[in-house]
């Protein structure tokens, strides 16, 4: 049995979900595979070459967890609590070809992928749907350790293609069906900082809501317009207001960005669409870079590279500074792939994938 899953990238909505914000979200073409076989005994051998890791315990073994993040163990929990059972173990190997660490996912779209490997192969097969392999992964990763995170990682990756997710008031997700052309994604080999950032953007950004709620009640993150942050500038700092404002202007990017990749759906993509999706992308990177200030300066010189070289658009992907940018390059994706190695990235050009699949 052999099933994979993609990664995926964040179109619109990046450092906006923890604030109970809608995001939108493409799987890409670069993949995790789980290709196993059952055992006559017991055990689980997990054979992780691209990291040179071998994990080994038994099905009788999956609690208490040993070590930190133990989401081999936790998915297999998290289904025998849905009444799944295992009388045998299976030997897997696991490969791919997401970057690691780089805010692509790899790691939900692994356990998307070992999910879905063990609803089919448990004595009992319930058939998940994407969508709720997508919630097992959240629920294996996040939940059961207390983790912060959202449902974006997981849902995007189980389902494929291009999603939009609301998770206030409650959780909806939409699968998108744009018709959309090449990507090309740049790491830029630095560490991210992911807490780092988050202490700015997540954090800082609460506090930015409470201050301004407190001096007006009828303020919502949802709702007041981008034209009215300016009211609050005597309740604020220079760099709150500048938070503020581009929250309230990537809230706005995203709605514009849902309705033209919803129309993309039913009308050939052109020239006037590529152009209009590559500069929605830029000016949500704009406000991450300066505002929410995720970037690096290696990123942005391969934006710049990126963009000389016939991108249309683009941003910084995943928590930032440092890990992965991509670009919208419909048509000159091998040179703007050369332009970003040539700023130390590496490179790889992309397209929007299905979600989770049984490869044979």
């Amino acid at each position: 049995m052999r099933i994979s899953t993609p990664g995926r990238i964040c179109l619109f909505g990046e450092h906006q979900d923890y604030l109970g914000l809608p995001v939108i979200a493409a799987a890409i073409s670069r993949r995790i595979s789980i290709d196993g076989h059952y055992r006559d005994d017991h055990k689980i051998i997990l054979h992780l070459p691209d990291l040179g890791l071998k994990e080994e315990f038994s099905l009788n073994d999956t609690f208490p967890y040993v070590v930190q993040r133990d989401y081999f163990r936790s998915t297999i929990n998290i289904l025998k609590r849905k009444g799944l059972t295992f009388s045998k173990g299976f030997e897997c190997v696991i490969q791919g070809n997401i970057p690691i660490n780089s805010g692509t996912s790899s790691s939900s779209a692994l356990i998307v992928s070992w999910a879905h490997f063990l609803d089919k192969m448990s004595d009992n097969p319930v058939g998940f749907s994407q969508k709720e392999l997508g919630e097992i992964a959240n629920a294996a990763e996040v939940l059961e350790f207390g983790e912060p995170g959202g449902m974006m990682d997981h849902y995007s990756t189980a389902i494929g293609n291009v999603i939009y997710l609301e998770s206030t008031p409650i959780i909806h997700v939409e699968a998108l069906t744009p018709t959309l052309g090449t990507f090309v994604l740049g790491d830029s080999l630095e560490a991210k900082d992911t807490l780092g950032i988050l202490a700015r953007c997540r954090y800082g950004m609460e506090d930015v809501i409470r201050k301004v709620t407190g001096y007006d009640p009828d303020f919502s993150i949802f709702t007041t317009p981008f034209d009215k942050a300016i009211e609050y500038k005597a309740q604020l700092t220079d760099d709150e207001l500048s938070l503020l404002k581009a929250n309230l202007e990537d809230r706005d990017i995203l709605i514009e960005g849902k309705v033209l990749l919803t129309q993309s759906v039913n009308s050939p993509v052109d020239e006037v669409f590529d152009k209009h999706f590559g500069g929605l992308l830029y000016k949500h990177y704009k406000n991450l870079r300066d505002h929410k200030r995720t970037s690096t300066p290696k990123i942005e010189r391969m934006m710049n590279a990126a963009l000389s070289a016939g991108a249309l658009g683009g941003k910084i992907n995943g928590s930032g500074g440092g890990g992965c940018m991509f670009v919208y390059a419909p048509t000159k994706a091998e040179e703007v792939a050369e332009a970003i190695e040539k700023e130390g990235g590496k490179s790889y050009i992309i397209t929007v994938d299905s979600g989770t699949r049984i490869e044979n």
